[in-house]
């Protein structure tokens, strides 16, 4: 028996929209109703980027952010800037608190600091883009358009999935689906950090 997935049952139609799907992605999902029946047939014809997309708006906005937060912590960057690192712990605290606008306005000062390069940085864009407005404190309000939290994690878990060593993309994507479908069942998603992420040749540190 399939173990149910209540933040990933989103109908599927009035998420297509978004996804801009390719002719073959668009015959993988054919008879899925729900995006978590979409992202397993994805899944299965080998298409994970399309799969992590979907899943990136199909979850709530709240847990979408959480998964990129998730997805960025488990490839680690020996080299992440003081800035990125401090936009993911801008994005994880707006998680904890998502009420609290004054962390959700934190979260897109703190990714304003990256060069928007990161899966750090755009899990903090995905926060800010949560709700509320986009317009300065005290101004009239701008709401955000409902999809774009799914697109700065979409971008953000395609680009922890081929940081530092590509080559893994497809591997990492299994793990991020698996940890959206933790998520989506009411866990906390997280993934064990690899411990090897330096590309081929790189230096390491001699002991001695």
């Amino acid at each position: 028996m399939t173990e149910p997935l209540p933040k990933l049952a989103a109908p599927l139609l009035p998420l297509l929209p978004r996804l801009e799907l390719d002719p073959p992605a668009v015959a993988a999902i054919a008879g899925a109703a729900t995006a978590a029946e979409g992202i397993a047939k994805l899944e299965a014809a080998g298409l994970r980027n399309e799969a992590a997309r979907l899943a990136a708006h199909a979850l709530p906005k709240r847990e979408a952010v959480w998964w990129g937060c998730m997805c960025a912590r488990a490839v680690p960057d020996p080299a992440l800037t003081p800035a990125d690192a401090a936009a993911l712990q801008a994005a994880e605290a707006w998680v904890r608190k998502p009420g609290d606008d004054g962390l959700r306005r934190a979260a897109m000062e703190a990714a304003q600091r990256t060069g928007f390069r990161t899966p750090e940085a755009w899990a903090a864009v995905g926060a800010f883009w949560s709700g509320g407005s986009m317009a300065p404190a005290g101004q009239p309000e701008v709401p955000p358009p409902d999809h774009l939290t799914g697109v700065a994690i979409s971008g953000g878990v395609v680009l922890a999935a081929v940081r530092i060593r590509p080559e893994r993309a497809q591997d990492r994507l299994a793990r991020f689906l698996a940890s959206a479908r933790d998520i989506a069942a009411g866990g906390a998603g997280r993934i064990a950090p690899e411990e090897d992420s330096q590309p081929v040749g790189a230096k390491t540190a001699e002991v001695g």
